[in-house]
């Protein structure tokens, strides 16, 4: 099947000269691009919320006859360590002249006096993010295979790139990243709980008295690798870009991994996974390949040791239910921007339930 690439954020160019969307004063940003970008700044700006309420918020930004893509902090609640624009515009830069496909990094402002938080401005990626149903079953069965494939392929090119050679050997401390972890999400949970959680803390502990010793440890860890996270084209099938690198470090690549079968085995694997009110979960139950056979397709595409990832599958879990209680946190405070998100909470439960099975297997 033959389909031209849709624009990466939803079809459509940026409406004419309106109002400001909320989160991004146009008029305060269009006076620091005249200071700093000039060549940003010609002509009225346009912009329109293409992501946003369970992480960072994105904005199609229209300045001139060109478009760029504008990345800011969600609104209210932001958790220590999350949501750093420095370090997201920092990684996209590095790894421009890589094999890893990422947007063109435009502008970095840490002035939160601005648009209201730090900002950063890069380039438009033409393409399409899968995240439903509707817009996977149209491909035929080759080009979902081939598409999942894609996705394994450009992981183990981001494991496989030396941190030194590209100057993020400081981006992080590789040594006990695993137990770091466990440790970090349980801090998140703290600070984002509003209610009782049963099971999340068995979880935890589970996790924490049985961390695997990281033999892979110093490589660059995407942090929420998923086809969602990733700007693709089906004719022909490739990666264009991979997108939303806020929780980017060096640390053990098996974490990658286990996030990514979370959410291709556990959100998306069967009619008993997890429904999530946001996306569609896309994995086998729509057509794509098996959590095993990506794993299998990604061990062979570079030098790291898969082993069982039972740990890593678990940590994935506690670490989207801990990121789904934070939402619906939010949520309750009215802090999203977006649809389903009155519903992310339900997802926790059973999150916590597949962690939990996923922790006890030896």
């Amino acid at each position: 099947m033959t389909e031209p690439a849709v624009d990466a954020y939803g079809p459509g160019s940026v409406p004419a000269p309106a109002a400001s969307p909320r989160g991004l004063d146009l008029d305060r940003l269009a006076d620091y691009l005249a200071r700093h970008r000039p060549e940003l700044a010609e002509g009225p700006l346009r912009a329109r919320l293409i992501a946003g309420g369970k992480s960072n918020l994105t904005y199609l930004l229209g300045v001139g006859e060109r478009e760029v893509v504008l990345r800011r902090p969600p609104l209210g609640h932001v958790l220590a360590t999350a949501h750093d624009m420095a370090r997201e515009y920092r990684v996209i830069s590095a790894l421009a002249p890589t094999e890893v496909p990422v947007p063109g990094a435009l502008l970095l402002c840490e002035d939160a006096e601005v648009i209201g938080a730090p900002f950063y401005l890069m380039e438009r990626v033409r393409g399409e993010v899968f995240r439903t149903r509707a817009q996977t079953d149209p491909l035929t069965a080759d080009q979902r295979r081939e598409l999942a494939l894609a996705m394994m392929d450009t992981l183990a090119a981001l494991h496989a790139v030396e941190p030194a050679s590209i100057g993020l050997a400081d981006f992080g401390r590789p040594e006990g990243y695993l137990a770091r972890q466990v440790r970090r999400w349980a801090g998140q949970l703290d600070r984002s709980r509003s209610r009782p959680l049963p099971g999340i803390e068995e979880l935890r502990d589970l996790l924490a008295g049985t961390v695997p010793e990281g033999a892979n440890a110093g490589r660059i860890v995407h942090g929420d690798y998923r086809l969602d996270n990733l700007l693709a084209t089906v004719d022909p099938v490739a990666v264009r870009a991979v997108l939303d690198w806020e929780m980017a470090t060096l640390g053990d690549p098996l974490a990658d991994l286990g996030l990514l079968l979370t959410y291709w085995e556990v959100l998306g694997g069967s009619d008993s996974a997890v429904d999530n009110p946001v996306a569609d979960g896309l994995g086998p139950r729509a057509g794509f390949p098996t959590g095993s056979e990506l794993i299998e397709r990604y061990a062979g595409r570079g030098d790291i040791d898969v082993g069982p990832l039972h740990w890593h599958v678990a940590l994935g879990c506690f670490k989207l239910a801990v990121i789904c209680e934070g939402i619906h946190y939010r949520h309750t405070l009215g802090q999203t921007l977006g649809e389903g998100f009155d519903r992310i909470g339900e997802m926790v439960a059973p999150l916590v339930e597949h962690g939990l099975t996923a922790a006890r297997e030896r």
